[in-house]
């Protein structure tokens, strides 16, 4: 019994080995839920405020937007450091204001294809999380690496399509605003974020440490809120609002 112990130990730790952080993920995860639910709050507050004064919506809407984006290198690079107490109230700001922003987007679904568009693209957007928890850990690493990679591409193929769709809708609306090209980039978008959902279980543990858990929360955050948005833009697309203006 205590040889088969021995063994069952060594297998452990020959698995762990290349991790940095080997508890990461279970401590990151109630903060990524968190700052799910947050979101959500957010984005309630937003039709709120666009259903009660829709003029100081979009002021209000830049401000956010700005401020979004400036909160997240800050926040970032604190969590990245391993201080915790200061990096939470900001990823708490972080995930309210994203909502606040995501807000447009959300209301304009439910004007589209109503409120199970948003119920399709959260639920969707569980079952992915659901099915990367479990086969996301048990990668090898042959697997990870390879994914990882065609993820990183397809990141980086995404965003060129959406400078191009932007560029092109000033010139060409008819062709890159329409639903055929959004149709196009939302699914591809889905695509690519339901694999970064499988690698973020994989790489997290081999590139943060326990102590940086904040961090790896705020980077999972962004996979699956992206993953709700393209779900969501997709399910806009299929219900014939590819000409969105959010």
């Amino acid at each position: 019994m205590p040889a088969s112990s021995n063994f069952q130990q060594a297998i452990r730790e020959a698995q762990g080995g290349g991790l940095v952080g080997p508890n990461v993920v279970n401590k990151a995860l109630p903060y990524v839920g968190g700052g799910m639910v947050l979101t959500a709050a957010g984005v309630l507050g937003g039709i709120s405020l666009m259903a009660s004064n829709a003029a100081l919506f979009m002021p209000l809407f830049w401000v956010a937007l700005i401020g979004n984006f400036i909160l997240f290198f800050v926040a970032q690079n604190v969590a990245i450091k391993g201080n915790n107490s200061a990096a939470l109230p900001l990823l708490t700001a972080y995930s309210l204001l994203t909502g606040f922003t995501l807000s447009g987007i959300v209301s304009y679904a439910v004007s589209v294809a109503g409120i199970s568009a948003v119920g399709t693209a959260a639920l969707a957007t569980g079952i992915t999380f659901v099915a990367a928890s479990v086969m996301g850990r048990r990668m090898s690493d042959n697997v990870g690496q390879a994914l990882g990679a065609a993820v990183g591409l397809g990141i980086l193929g995404l965003v060129i399509a959406m400078v191009i769709q932007v560029v092109g809708s000033l010139f060409a609306p008819g062709i890159f605003s329409g639903g055929g090209f959004e149709l196009l980039i939302a699914g591809f978008g889905t695509v690519i974020f339901v694999g970064a959902a499988f690698v973020d279980f994989y790489t997290m543990p081999r590139t943060y440490s326990d102590d940086q858990y904040l961090a790896g929360a705020l980077g999972m955050y962004l996979t699956y809120i992206n993953l709700f948005i393209f779900i969501l833009r997709l399910v806009i697309a299929l219900n014939g609002g590819g000409d969105r203006r959010d």
